[in-house]
């Protein structure tokens, strides 16, 4: 069984002490930090935006894993990166022109890459497979922490792991919703090679070893 990288969600942490927050994700041994920024335009909530970023970095030599909920995500993708994101992930229906958006993320030495919803299909990312770095599914309608997994997502994942083989380029699949320590080992067998798991590292008793099960 394949071992995967694990990225904590810092959305399912406590807002009022995220430097120690962070710290926290990378004493327990993840491998990145996932952080979900929502307008309450693209998505029906609000979280941060680059200030948390930017005060975020100093407490962590893990990437920051940045998803982009955001409309015209490439009117502030730049910034995301100066802020201190490693990967910024978007979603390109979100966009007016998500090639640009990669690019400029390319530009600025960061990993780029595209989030793809559950009722979407490969369509949606087929174009940029030479630019990506990164392709995540959604397992859930993001917006939200905590929702239970969408089942029919499995169908996608076991796609795109075939389509990412087939392209020859070394491009990360990420999970982002749903994942537990039970559902874990199914989605690593599936071509997962990065969970997003908020609830279920800090709602764990033991957050550590959580994020090693869940990894393999």
């Amino acid at each position: 069984m394949n071992k995967c990288s694990i990225a904590p969600s810092i959305l399912s942490g406590d807002f009022a002490k995220m430097g120690e927050t962070v710290a926290n994700v990378q004493k327990w041994g993840a491998d990145l930090v996932h952080c979900d920024v929502m307008d309450g335009v693209f998505v029906p909530n609000i979280t941060f935006g680059m200030p948390m970023i930017k005060a975020i970095r100093p407490y962590t030599t893990l990437p920051l894993d940045v998803h982009l909920m955001i409309t015209e995500p490439e009117k502030y993708v730049e910034r995301f990166c100066d802020a201190g994101a490693d990967y910024v992930t978007f979603h390109p229906e979100a966009s007016k022109d998500a090639r640009d958006a990669l690019l400029k993320i390319k530009a600025k030495g960061k990993k780029c890459g595209l989030v793809v919803n559950p009722d979407k299909d490969f369509s949606l990312v087929e174009n940029y497979l030479d630019l990506v770095d990164m392709i995540v599914l959604m397992g859930v309608f993001p917006g939200f922490g905590g929702q239970s997994y969408i089942e029919s997502v499995s169908d996608n994942i076991v796609l795109f792991a075939q389509k990412i083989k087939e392209s020859g380029r070394d491009i990360l699949l990420e999970l982002d919703g749903g994942v537990t320590e039970q559902n874990a080992e199914r989605f690593r067998s599936l071509g997962i090679t990065v969970l997003v798991a908020g609830s279920a590292t800090f709602k764990a008793a033991d957050p550590e070893k959580a994020i090693a099960v869940m990894r393999g």
